[in-house]
């Protein structure tokens, strides 16, 4: 039996702008206040598993007993079969540089990657989100999702972040990159694992 959240204010672990504002749009419907890691000033735990669940359960667990707040955080990635299931929980990483993330730089890798070891197509791939929501005494609650799809190159669309531009899911002739956010939003691996988490904790 999961927990259910009673709360009117929640901390979501992330100083990702573009996550946060997928966050709110999904919790709007519920009352509930999302407050950012930013906005409360905390510092990014170093994420040291090798899991979904690992590092978003460090990001939560971090953030609560910082501000005494329950917290939801999130760890996605993209994992590509042709590449053994890679970058996985390493995709942001793929995108580190000296000045920021460039996803720019980490889809050309990974098409980089594919042609090198000639992988047959359609290159199939999955966004996959792990949401860990802590409670200060300790409980949590876990949820995951997935959105499978296909990888495009060259990239397409504007919209979106990270690795949408790349990322057609199936039934679909457009990159989420194309897809205005509450088209995106609904059938994302975001809104998987969130559906998941409202029916067990909000509904």
């Amino acid at each position: 039996m999961t927990r259910r959240f009673d709360g009117d204010r929640i901390l979501v672990a992330t100083h990702n702008a573009g996550k946060l504002e997928e966050m709110e749009q999904l919790f709007q419907p519920f009352g509930v206040t999302v407050v950012g890691a930013a906005e409360m000033k905390l510092s990014e735990p170093e994420e040291t598993e090798t899991t979904f669940v690992g590092n978003a359960r460090i990001k939560a667990v971090a953030a609560v007993q910082a501000t005494g707040l329950p917290a939801l955080a999130d760890d996605s990635g993209i994992q590509v079969d042709g590449l053994d299931g890679a970058p996985g929980v390493y995709t942001a990483d793929w995108a580190e540089t000296p000045s920021g993330r460039d996803f720019m730089m980490a889809m050309t890798r990974t098409h980089s990657e594919l042609m090198e070891r000639r992988a047959a197509q359609p290159w199939t791939a999955r966004f996959c989100s792990t949401l860990v929501l802590a409670w200060p005494d300790g409980h949590e609650e876990i949820f995951a999702g997935t959105v499978e799809g296909t990888l495009v190159w060259p990239v397409r669309g504007q919209l979106g972040h990270g690795y949408d531009p790349m990322f057609q899911p199936i039934g679909y002739d457009r990159t989420f990159a194309e897809m205005p956010s509450d088209e995106k939003n609904a059938i994302s691996h975001r809104a998987d694992s969130f559906k998941k988490l409202i029916a067990g904790c909000f509904g």
